[in-house]
């Protein structure tokens, strides 16, 4: 083991950082830094650092702090969005659903009177819509006794629903 300085360091050195070595540097110093320990560790710690400021320089930068903030700031009002979006769009899900089922239910109700559709089309006319609406009470009298109820838990379990909904977020 050598103590002091090797006599071909600065020549090492000088290859290094020049971007010469091993292949534009002479036979003599490359068997030199094989056989000599102190430059052959000088030559492993320098490349193993050029490695990483090359790697390093590829990377792209940050940006101003100005920017970062602003990216933040984004980020933060994006999350509050979608943190209250969430009830709504189980709310309009649930409702898609409910409608879906009301939409079955008719179906399922006309099928098992009959499909009378077609004679629907022809009975309706502006005349005769116009005194339904104006009978009132006396005929829809039972239809409002359901409607009414039916509205109430309607909007009682879409309520509990969304309460749930918005417990566990």
């Amino acid at each position: 083991m050598r103590l002091g300085i090797c006599s071909f360091e600065k020549e090492v050195i000088q290859a290094l950082k020049d971007g010469h070595w091993p292949e534009g540097c002479s036979q003599e110093l490359r068997g030199h830094v094989a056989a000599c320990a102190p430059c052959s560790d000088l030559v492993l710690v320098t490349q193993a650092f050029q490695r990483v400021r090359s790697e390093s320089s590829h990377q792209e930068l940050p940006g101003s702090p100005g920017l970062l903030w602003w990216r933040a700031q984004l980020r933060r009002r994006n999350a509050a969005t979608e943190q209250i979006g969430r009830p709504i769009t189980i709310a309009e899900t649930f409702a898609l659903m409910v409608t879906v089922v009301l939409g079955i239910g008719f179906i399922a109700s006309q099928y098992n009177h009959g499909l009378r559709w077609a004679s629907w089309c022809s009975e309706v006319t502006l005349s005769r819509a116009l005194h339904l609406v104006s009978m009132g009470s006396s005929a829809m009298n039972g239809n409002l006794s359901l409607l009414i109820p039916g509205l109430g838990m309607l909007a009682l379990i879409g309520g509990l629903v969304l309460y749930l909904v918005t417990e566990k977020s």
